[in-house]
């Protein structure tokens, strides 16, 4: 039996030094905080000054904001022909004259920064030069951050937290300076922002923070952000509140606490933050309920947040790699559980993640969908098939639009979009609408839900959805002499080639035969008649020459000619993330060959390691699979924290995407008989084989 108390513990990050590009967070998947080493956002400006650094931000699954006279919906947007086997589709991908409206559409809705919470010393700013960090731990298994640091001579100690339950984040300070009044914890809030920080201090007069209720201990804010509101209540013992103006605007946005001797050293707040009205979550009605209980004690807090931690590591799937020789094994062992760590806290929620997650804003904060795959399937084979299901359901809910996009271009069932927020509105881009390899993923999403908690309810509760996502693949193939094809126009998941041209792109390809099988399978269980699988049988077989796989049919220079080598090698896909059987294991193993041998790396991005690392493993090549997991390149590199950093992209200082594939190549590979390959020692429990 694994002991996961010392198998989590021994991966808590400790720091002694500041690390500006690798902050700590705490969260509860659906609201994160990011903390430098005060153990708040004391020093937000200095992180976030970089145009690579990695920004301090407060962040909700519900925090979504829009300019004023953005557009509500895609109607007005001028699409560009393509012609499609003699008929023409139109797709958003062109801004040239209508660049105002094509920007707008891209940067709203947007996610938005909550509010900095920070030290003040005497009412001035600090600096990194008059503070200085002595140690950070965070303590993964109570899901608290302690940082110890001093300033002016004096030590300060504090505990940050997020509730479970709620999005409130706890503060402890402790501190003689808090005794004395000299340190103060400020709230500033900014404008939202589409920026990677989702915070804009420029624009003072374009928001309002108004003070709506006071009582001893507990102040009540409203946040007016055009059309977005919400509520930040602020409970505070053992710390003074500022004196608050009679005209019930706060000045400057910042509410301050402390500057006053209390005669202790300890305060405690709690930051709640909670949703009033939030249009592209409910376009039509207010959120806003009664006034709520003040937020829970510190200490009711914290014991409820060291309960649920508790049973998160104790509950779902672990591995364990001590007693390894292979010393690459502890590396991968802490990737894991950190990796574990930061998908519980940013990805829980009820919608898709970003790439970032609640960290901070990339692509304006919304979500990819062909990503969801690389973000969530690990949850089912880990233990923790009710976490997908929260994000699955954004399909039914978005599944209206989703047949409005298929039947817009001519197409039967359900066309899932890309890049989206809430609503499902497909953003213009001029590559991100032709994308088609998220199509499929409802139906593997869905099916390993199923695999993992088989009930004949969530059969009936998702049939629509998978059928839909069916009708539209079987009506995306063009029928030829030699069969279905898969043709232009679209760009496979590597995005290097003209949507004009494109030909059975293999993962694609085989991605819609896995699926339109499976659809079948679905309907059988519900006792249906099958309604795809001649399609999927008569599908072209994935394209090659000089026995490896193309990246496409009319792409023979895969592997001789720029760009074709660069991005996502997504041709292995199709083994790896797949097992199809039109499948040649020997040529496959080729193409894996001329990848490690020609591809460019430095164009690779987080999630094609864990991919790559599929392939080989279930090519049998055991050694490879580890080497190109843990392999050392700048988009494989992971941070102390935790987080796959995209080295390069100065958007992406965290990549969960990569976080989530390792999870799942892991977890693929721990529960397969075959297992690591010799020098690894691993004793799992409560994983689900993958197929």
């Amino acid at each position: 039996m694994v002991e996961r108390h010392r198998l989590v513990t021994r991966h808590n990050p400790v720091y002694s030094t500041i690390e500006t590009f690798a902050p700590l967070s705490v969260g509860n998947g659906r609201f994160c905080f990011t903390a430098d080493f005060t153990g708040l956002q004391t020093f937000f400006d200095a992180y976030n000054a970089p145009d690579d650094g990695f920004p301090l931000c407060t962040m909700a699954e519900w925090g979504w904001h829009s300019y004023p006279n953005a557009p509500q919906d895609d109607s007005r947007l001028r699409l560009t022909p393509f012609d499609t086997f003699g008929r023409e589709v139109g797709y958003g991908v062109d801004e040239t004259g209508q660049e105002e409206l094509f920007r707008s559409l891209r940067q709203n809705a947007h996610k938005f920064h909550l509010g900095i919470i920070g030290f003040t010393l005497e009412g001035k700013p600090l600096s990194l030069e008059t503070c200085k960090a002595r140690k950070q731990t965070l303590h993964l298994w109570e899901g608290c951050l302690c940082s110890e640091w001093t300033v002016a001579g004096a030590r300060v100690f504090t505990e940050t937290f997020v509730h479970p339950g709620e999005d409130t984040l706890y503060v402890r300070v402790c501190s003689p300076l808090i005794a004395a009044g000299n340190l103060q914890v400020s709230l500033r809030f900014p404008y939202g922002s589409h920026k990677k920080s989702g915070a804009d201090f420029t624009a003072a007069s374009r928001h309002k923070t108004e003070l709506a209720h006071k009582t001893c201990g507990h102040i009540q804010l409203e946040r007016m952000m055009d059309r977005t509101r919400y509520r930040v209540t602020v409970g505070f013992t053992g710390i003074a509140l500022d004196t608050l103006p009679d005209t019930g605007l706060l000045p400057a946005h910042t509410l301050i606490l402390g500057g006053k001797a209390c005669g202790t050293d300890t305060g405690e707040l709690a930051f709640r933050f909670e949703p009033l009205h939030i249009p592209v979550l409910d376009p039509e009605n207010s959120l806003e309920a009664e006034v709520e209980p003040d937020p829970p004690s510190f200490t009711q807090a914290r014991e409820s947040c060291r309960r649920f931690w508790e049973t998160y590591w104790m509950s779902g799937g672990v591995m364990d790699f001590s007693g390894s020789a292979d010393v690459r094994a502890g590396d991968l062992e802490k990737r894991l559980v950190l990796s574990q760590y930061l998908t519980a806290i940013q990805s829980r929620g009820s919608l898709p993640p970003a790439e970032t997650g609640l960290s901070c804003n990339s692509w304006y904060g919304k979500f990819h969908l062909e990503m969801h795959f690389w973000h969530s399937a690990h949850f089912a084979l880990w233990g923790r098939v009710e976490v997908l299901k929260k994000s699955l359901a954004y399909y039914q809910k978005i599944l209206p639009r989703a047949r409005s996009i298929a039947a817009s271009q001519g197409y039967r069932g359900a066309r899932w979009p890309k890049m989206c927020d809430p609503r499902g509105y497909n953003t213009p881009s001029s590559i991100a609408v032709l994308l088609l390899w998220q199509q499929p993923h409802p139906i593997m999403l869905a099916e390993l839900c199923y695999r993992a908690a088989p009930e004949e309810d969530f059969l009936r509760e998702y049939r629509d959805v998978i059928v839909e996502t069916a009708e539209f693949m079987a009506s995306f193939v063009h029928w030829t002499d030699c069969g279905g094809v898969l043709g232009a126009p679209y760009i496979p998941a590597q995005e290097r080639h003209d949507p004009k041209t494109v030909l059975n792109a293999p993962y694609e390809l085989e991605y819609f035969r896995w699926g339109l099988r499976q659809a079948d399978m679905w309907l059988a269980r519900l006792g249906e008649a099958p309604r795809f699988g001649n399609t999927a049988e008569q599908l072209a077989l994935p394209p090659q020459k000089d026995g490896c796989y193309t990246a496409h049919k009319n792409c023979p220079d895969t592997f001789s000619a720029m760009p074709f080598y660069t991005d996502h090698p997504s041709m292995l896909a199709m083994y790896g993330v797949l097992k199809s059987e039109k499948i040649d294991p020997v040529r496959m193993s080729a193409t894996l060959d001329q990848v490690l041998a020609v591809w460019d790396w430095q164009s690779l991005w987080g999630w094609d390691f864990p991919m790559m690392a599929m392939t080989a493993y279930r090519l049998g090549r055991l050694e490879d699979a580890i080497d190109l997991l843990l392999r050392d390149s700048p988009k494989n590199t992971y941070l102390p924290n935790g987080h796959n950093r995209q080295t390069g992209s100065n958007d992406l200082p965290l990549y969960l995407p990569g976080n989530g594939g390792l999870l799942l190549a892991a977890a693929m590979m721990a529960a397969d008989p075959q297992g690591f390959p010799p020098g690894f020692t691993v004793q799992s429990e409560g994983l689900h084989a993958y197929f």
